[in-house]
């Protein structure tokens, strides 16, 4: 394999959104008289999205009209607070400088809306060193479904097979198995309590940045 470039989901993978979303989501509970709930309830929750992290949070039998008002305060709060406490990973910086040292592309395919997407990217200052941006709503299809990927190398203008794409769910890898890519699993995102990602068919399960940085360095050298 020839690999020229690598994707990267972006919440749970590239960098640790959390803090930032459970503090908004807390602000959207407390907002309409719910209570507030731990990271650790809540952070596994977090790739699948505001309303899976609301239904996480509350009790089942709570009306739709709450939980909408729930997941407006939160947006809102969201929106105004998009980056106060969200990081890169411990290591990932080395990965990215590593990646561009070796002349090689990088892109961010997520889930994530680009009304959310875009000013996380920037407060990150990461619009000009990412090769290509697809988010939730770029195309009419979200990951699982590959589309987003498709994209992600169309902009980029390289081949499914020169690419690699790391996420930290189970839908990731389905998207880059659906679309012919090689996939790593990133365990040191938020997976669920028990959840196995050995089950998801990724080519290798990576438990840090630092691995991540070995797996490229030894690709790069192997391909």
């Amino acid at each position: 394999m020839k690999l020229s470039c690598v994707l990267f989901d972006l919440d749970g993978t590239l960098v640790d959104t959390a803090p930032d979303l459970i503090a908004c989501l807390n602000y959207g509970l407390a907002q309409h008289g719910f209570s507030i709930v731990s990271h650790e309830h809540v952070k596994s929750h977090v790739s699948f999205g505001a309303i899976a992290m609301i239904n996480a949070s509350i009790e089942s039998d709570v009306d739709e009209k709450k939980r909408a008002a729930i997941l407006n305060s939160m947006l809102i709060e969201y929106e105004n607070n998009i980056a106060r406490f969200s990081r890169f990973f411990d290591g990932m910086t080395d990965v990215l400088e590593f990646i561009e040292t070796q002349n090689l592309s990088w892109g961010i395919v997520t889930n994530k809306r680009e009304h959310f997407t875009f000013p996380l990217i920037d407060a990150l200052n990461l619009r000009t060193r990412a090769a290509c941006i697809i988010c939730g709503d770029t195309t009419p299809n979200p990951k699982p479904h590959p589309a987003p990927l498709f994209a992600a190398c169309k902009k980029i203008g390289v081949s499914v097979e020169e690419c690699v794409y790391i996420g930290d769910a189970a839908h990731d890898i389905l998207a880059g198995k659906n679309a012919g890519m090689l996939t790593l699993a990133a365990t040191y995102g938020y997976l669920r309590p028990n959840e196995n990602a050995e089950l998801w068919g990724a080519n290798a399960l990576i438990e840090s940045p630092k691995a991540l940085l070995e797996w490229l360095k030894q690709s790069s050298i192997t391909a």
